[in-house]
């Protein structure tokens, strides 16, 4: 079945189109602070097709991320009453609580890693507010930490370039069934063990 070829030639066309920075920006801010979708699937698609601006796209998704780790960050201090039960709906509290032992364990290096966690990075901008981190060490964390990682896909799609496109294309059927695969298998697991 070509049901990610498919997909995968849709979002490069819409990584081309004029409002895709935008779209880019809204995704980066949204991810940081309350949306589930990382902004890693429209950012690598458009450095692929545009790797003359993969730099500044690397850019532009971290200043939205990291203004939205900011939003994340006035949310878990001011409003976490409120979204507590999103938490536990949305299976996030497990992972909540995991950070929050990682805060007190390893403090502001929690964040520098966090770009690269499992574990989305809305939880962790929501704990550093509910815990009360110093907000500029916040900040700065989070912009290099977020930088990292998105301008690490940046430049890998920028430096892979119309080859990388290809492979992908040629392999990308496969890729997304071994990930549906392996997540499929990863939730008996962990539901079974």
């Amino acid at each position: 079945m070509t049901l990610f070829s498919a997909l995968f030639d849709r979002v490069m066309l819409w990584s081309a189109h004029r409002h895709a920075p935008g779209y880019l920006f809204g995704l980066s801010f949204a991810e940081s602070s309350f949306f589930p979708i990382p902004p890693d699937v429209m950012l690598a698609p458009m450095s692929l097709a545009r790797p003359d601006r993969a730099w500044y796209f690397a850019l532009l998704t971290t200043i939205a991320s990291v203004l939205g780790g900011m939003a994340g960050y006035l949310i878990g201090m001011f409003a976490f009453e409120m979204i507590e039960p999103v938490l536990h709906s949305a299976g996030y509290w497990e992972k909540y609580l995991q950070t929050r032992q990682w805060f007190a364990d390893w403090g502001i290096w929690v964040i520098f890693i966090a770009g690269f966690s499992p574990i989305p990075y809305k939880v962790f901008t929501i704990t550093a507010g509910v815990v009360g981190m110093v907000f500029l060490p916040f900040v700065i964390a989070s912009a290099v930490g977020r930088g990292a990682r998105f301008f690490m896909v940046a430049g890998l799609m920028r430096w892979g370039g119309p080859a990388m496109q290809q492979t992908l294309r040629q392999y990308i059927d496969r890729l997304g069934w071994l990930v549906i695969l392996a997540i499929i298998t990863a939730y008996f697991v962990l539901n079974n063990g």
